[in-house]
């Protein structure tokens, strides 16, 4: 069983367009941006980080937003949920606040003894907002700071029997332990880790996702450094996972493998953070390149989407 990794590190998603991306998690959400750049893979679509004051690992959401971007279809296979941290008596201001927003899908729910507010991304992403006990400090703009949110909470993976057992089976190999059940829901959480610890399971029995805007491209999970990154590679390597090499991320080092429900994860580096290139004051709000894309800058500044703060 491994014990380096920490909970989750960012979770990736796929929109249709830039603006409105930007404008529901800075405007509606009150998120921080901490880094505007490009997909590694196509630097012709942004690749935008959302998260507190400096992008701490476990409150970071980026998107590729790839202009008019067909939706997905949500189903089994796929993080069907991700879930934040708010304070214990933020729900109410956020049913208001979303409504005022015309966010769709606003339902209240409980699970696992906890309060939840559902909604959809513009995308018709996934979400929830988790009341509950979380010290980390918001970021705070447009939203108080006494109800912003403070990070994930966790991620819910939709998943069929087969592939939520043996999805359960490699949780369990990377630290996680599980901590509750009720219906048709597992929930899974690291001991020690930091404060988005949490992954749940969801069994359904229903048809394949297929992805598109508005569904989550990968989810990534937290390690503090590269040599427990390197620990953790040979440890799913030797269990018979196909990693892929380390991978030079910019912000983080990555490596990604499949789950055996298809999910993408990754694990992410703590290190070296948003702030090795810029300044934490002014964190996301110039384009940054890859050194390897920088010669394309006059070109990207043309045909990338602008983005109005």
């Amino acid at each position: 069983m491994l014990t380096q990794i920490n909970g989750l590190h960012h979770v990736t998603s796929l929109a249709s367009g830039a603006q409105e991306n930007n404008d529901f998690f800075t405007k509606v959400l009150g998120l921080r941006r901490v880094k505007k750049t490009v997909n590694f893979d196509a630097p012709d679509v942004y690749h935008l980080y959302y998260g507190d004051e400096i992008g701490t690992p476990g409150t970071v959401m980026t998107y590729f937003p790839f202009p008019n971007a067909s939706p997905g279809r949500p189903d089994t296979g796929e993080v069907g949920t991700t879930v934040f941290s708010v304070p214990k008596d933020a729900l109410p201001f956020w049913e208001t606040r979303l409504a005022e927003h015309k966010v769709d899908g606003l339902i209240r729910t409980d699970r696992l003894g906890e309060q939840r507010l559902m909604f959809k991304g513009p995308d018709g992403d996934g979400f929830a907002l988790v009341a509950t006990e979380d010290d980390r400090a918001p970021w705070v703009a447009d939203v108080p700071a006494d109800v912003a949110i403070r990070g994930f909470h966790s991620a819910d993976l939709r998943l069929s029997q087969r592939d939520a057992q043996a999805s359960a089976e490699l949780l369990r190999f990377m630290g996680y332990e599980k901590d509750d059940a009720e219906n048709n829901v597992t929930r899974f959480r690291v001991p020690n880790g930091n404060e988005a610890q949490v992954m749940d399971i969801t069994e359904v029995d229903a048809g394949r996702a297929d992805q598109g805007a508005g569904s989550v491209h990968h989810i990534a999970f937290s390690v503090d450094n590269r040599e427990k990154q390197l620990e953790v590679r040979k440890a799913l390597m030797d269990t018979g996972y196909q990693v892929t090499p380390v991978i030079d991320r910019d912000y983080f080092w990555a490596i990604y493998f499949r789950t055996p429900g298809g999910v993408l994860f990754e694990v992410a580096t703590n290190e070296p953070g948003f702030d090795r290139d810029e300044d934490t004051a002014h964190l996301g709000e110039a384009l940054r390149l890859p050194t390897q894309h920088e010669h394309l800058r006059p070109q990207l500044e043309k045909r990338l989407e602008p983005i109005d703060d």
